[in-house]
């Protein structure tokens, strides 16, 4: 195969191929969970009301759940529970002002 095939092969095999980055963003899409209406919700770098608060959810937010892990227990619109969420690095808001449709688990634990 001479040059200028090689080149063409390669170009055609390239045109089929699937476009990695409609792929990795088509796989990285994460379901966005409801706060609870009428509330803003602090987010807290740690999962429990000790931890900074590093900014304030406006009303009508919805959020991505990363990962949730057990901390200290609150009571919220949707029940009392020790199950916080991961919404974004170093950032936690407590399950019970999300609703996820579940009182358990709807993501891995975070590490």
């Amino acid at each position: 195969m001479g040059v200028d095939e090689q080149a063409t092969d390669q170009a055609a095999k390239a045109a089929t191929a699937p476009d990695e980055t409609t792929t990795t963003a088509a796989t990285s899409s994460t379901h966005k969970y409801p706060i609870a209406p009428g509330y803003r919700v602090n987010v807290r770098t740690g999962p429990g009301t000790s931890y900074r608060i590093v900014r304030t959810l406006p009303l009508g937010m919805s959020v991505p759940i990363y990962c949730q892990k057990p901390g200290e227990r609150v009571t919220g619109p949707y029940g009392t529970s020790n199950l916080w969420c991961n919404i974004a690095n170093g950032q936690f808001i407590s399950d019970t002002y999300v609703y996820t449709g579940s009182d358990g688990y709807v993501a891995p634990r975070c590490d």
